[in-house]
């Protein structure tokens, strides 16, 4: 059972093919240097980039699915002069391969969301277009299930071997969401709280941005906490953290910062922004350690699979393993970085389970995005 996985809910065109759990390619092209001058995704941008570059992402990933050993993040660009003769010629071939090769998938997935809903368009037209020309059925996947399989995605050697196991809490987080997940069964969950208002990894970029430091700055305030060994000398506020049920709140977070600075010279943020970066960091990341041991508690489920492009933070991690060694349980991650961020392998893994159960897409022109969170 062969898919063909499409993602393009934000700003990463990336198409895998799977086999159940097995990634046999995946292929991803990147627009974070297209949006870095602007500070954040600019929608119409990445709606042009996702169509520039849809194709030659899944051809790239049908040709690599033939291939043994694969480089995941080998960056994808065109021939450096396409008028040359030669390079047509060799696009036209390697066009010809990949779609020879479509010809021996069983099925075609897409995320339908949620997401930017410009960006998703580009990808479920696409998948749609495959799908009827080359007479295979749809899976729509919902994004956030891709980031909870992403944990349980192999290499071509069928690794690591990791058992599905129920009921597990999850945690997704990254720069859209952020969710506490019950997961029930296979394709079986309950969201026991999310954010009311900004994501956590939004977050992080709003304060990188406001120190300065551009985008995306989750990662740079990371390497500059790490520097003062993840102090929390502001004690920033914590929102929600003492409310009774398992939402999260992130926008209150950013606004005491934003006024924190303002009161700030230039020269005092700079000489102390390894600690302001560092105590914001510890902020989000209590925030988010406070409900999900209130799930522990409130559940009595210890075992916790994480996904999403925050869990790639060394420090989180680190807070999750101590976590889980509390209450005697157990963390899963995803077993590649890649798998965090938003990645079309995690897609075609999901699907590989809803074409288990039969979950197929019984009217291709009625699907569409979905434009708010949930699962299932």
């Amino acid at each position: 059972m062969r898919i063909l996985a499409i993602e393009t809910s934000c700003d990463e065109t990336a198409a895998a093919v799977v086999e159940g759990r097995r990634v046999l390619s995946h292929a991803i092209y990147s627009q974070i240097l297209i949006h870095k001058k602007w500070g954040g995704v600019v929608p119409s941008l990445a709606k042009r980039a996702h169509e520039e570059r849809i194709d030659m992402v899944i051809d790239e990933a049908l040709l690599r699915s033939r291939i043994s050993t694969h480089n995941f993040l080998t960056p994808l660009e065109p021939p450096r002069d396409v008028r040359r003769p030669r390079a047509i010629r060799e696009a036209q071939s390697r066009k010809k391969l990949a779609s020879s090769i479509l010809t021996s998938i069983d099925f075609v997935a897409v995320t339908y969301g949620p997401g930017l809903a410009i960006a998703l368009e580009v990808g479920i037209s696409k998948a749609k277009e495959l799908a009827r020309k080359h007479n295979k059925k749809l899976i729509a996947v919902n994004h956030m299930e891709g980031h909870i399989y992403a944990n349980f995605a192999q290499n071509s050697k069928d690794k690591p071997k990791r058992e599905l196991k129920f009921p597990s809490l999850v945690l997704l987080v990254s720069g859209g969401h952020t969710e506490l997940v019950l997961w029930k069964g296979e394709l079986e969950f309950e969201i026991l709280g999310e954010t009311v208002d900004d994501a956590a990894g939004e977050a992080l970029d709003k304060a990188a941005k406001l120190l300065g430091l551009g985008y995306p700055g989750g990662p740079v305030i990371e390497q500059l906490a790490n520097q003062v060994s993840f102090v929390d000398i502001y004690k920033f506020p914590r929102p929600m953290i003492g409310s009774k049920d398992l939402n999260f709140s992130f926008s209150g977070l950013k606004t005491s910062f934003y006024y924190f600075l303002k009161k700030k010279s230039q020269s005092e943020v700079n000489k102390n922004i390894k600690e302001l970066a560092s105590s914001f960091q510890e902020a989000v990341f209590d925030s988010l350690l406070t409900k999900l041991e209130k799930a522990m508690r409130e559940t009595g489920v210890t075992r916790v699979v994480v996904g999403g492009g925050v869990i790639s933070n060394q420090r989180l991690r680190a807070l999750l393993r101590s976590l889980a060694k509390k209450h005697k349980g157990e963390v899963i991650f995803p077993p590649q970085k890649y798998l965090c961020t938003d990645n079309a392998a995690m897609i075609g893994v999901a699907a590989s389970f809803k074409a288990k159960h039969g979950i197929f897409v019984k009217n291709f022109d009625k699907l569409d995005r979905i434009p708010r969170l949930r699962l299932g």
